[in-house]
Order: C-alpha cells, then sequence, then structure tokens
C-alpha cells in the first residue's frame, strides 16, 4: 500500500487539521503518527520527552512513520520532527509528500508557543520557534512532493491548494473527480 499523501510540516502549519480534511475530502482515513507513538507508549508525547527523552522518541517515531507509510493507503500526518531522521526521509522519497510551510509570526500565533508543545517550552520560545524552523526547512523541501503556503489560508483552502497541487502527481494521486 502506499499514502496517497503524506502531510508534513512545523508546529503551526496545520498537519492534523489539513489531513483530516483532505482525508475527507478523498473519502479516505487518516493515520497521525503522533497518535500512533502515543498508542504504542501508553501515554503522552509530552511525557515519553519528559520520561525518556527526546531519542528514545524519535526512535519510536522512525518506528511509527515508517509503519504508516508500508501499512496506510489514506492521507498520513506526521509530527513536525519526523523529518530529522534520515531513514524516515529516504521512506518520504518513495511517496507523494505534501510539506505545509508556515511563516514565523503565523506559526507562533497557530502555537500560541505552548507548552504542550515540548520543543517549544523554554526561556524564550519564539526563538526556539525560529531555530526549529531554519534547522529544520531544508529537510521539509528534501523530500517534498509538493510545498503549499498555509499563511493567511484557511484549512479549507490549504486544502484545495493541496488537491489542486497533487494532481496528476503519479499514480498514487488517484482521479481529481472523486
Amino acid at each position: 500500500m502506499t499514502p496517497r499523501a503524506v502531510v508534513i510540516g512545523p508546529p503551526g502549519a496545520g498537519k492534523t487539521t489539513v489531513g483530516e480534511l483532505l482525508a475527507e475530502a478523498w473519502q479516505l482515513p487518516l493515520r497521525d503518527t503522533d497518535v500512533d507513538v502515543e498508542r504504542t507508549a501508553g501515554r503522552s508525547i509530552a511525557d515519553l520527552f519528559t520520561t525518556d527523552g527526546e531519542p528514545v522518541f524519535r526512535a519510536m517515531e522512525e518506528e511509527a512513520v515508517a509503519a504508516a507509510v508500508a501499512e496506510h493507503a489514506g492521507v498520513v500526518a506526521l509530527g513536525g520532527g519526523a523529518v530529522l531522521s534520515e531513514r524516515t526521509r529516504s521512506v518520504l522519497r518513495e511517496v507523494p509528500v505534501v510539506f505545509l510551510s508556515v511563516g514565523l509570526a503565523e506559526g507562533a500565533r497557530r502555537t500560541g508557543l505552548s507548552t504542550a508543545r515540548p520543543l517549544l517550552a523554554g526561556v524564550n520560545p519564539r526563538a526556539t520557534f525560529k531555530a526549529l524552523l531554519d534547522a529544520r526547512l531544508p529537510l521539509y523541501r528534501e523530500v517534498a512532493t509538493v510545498e503549499v503556503d498555509t499563511d493567511h489560508r484557511s484549512p479549507t483552502e490549504v486544502v484545495e491548494a493541496v488537491r489542486a497541487a497533487l494532481t496528476g502527481w503519479g499514480a498514487t494521486t488517484g482521479s481529481d473527480h472523486d
């Protein structure tokens, strides 16, 4: 099986929201790898980070992404840092990947620089968010089939842009009259 689309991007880009709407538009299921990790761990990602550390979380995330891409024929939403793994980037090169980009100001507004997001907690969450964007942007672009800017767009507008961008992309995107 191959996913119809894998959705990636930084915190606040709308991966889960857009993934849900995209799956609904295509009448396909959504699989969120963050949910898969939480189910496997039996606790929240924030708790996993705090208790076991980021390396343990990233290893679990890598396994969750590989499984989702191998097993799921719908839409897959990844956590924002999944692209940090070379193994994950290798897996993503084989499937249609939608990079939802978001600017610093809009991403900060959407996330509220939430402490529920482990990597944004700290003394200067805005600077942390900027560093995160700077470090990950080349990785998102490395694996992206298409890039869709989400700034100043509603989730529905983003979904329409994604569908238009994927029209005609390989056999895995299917027809556009669904």
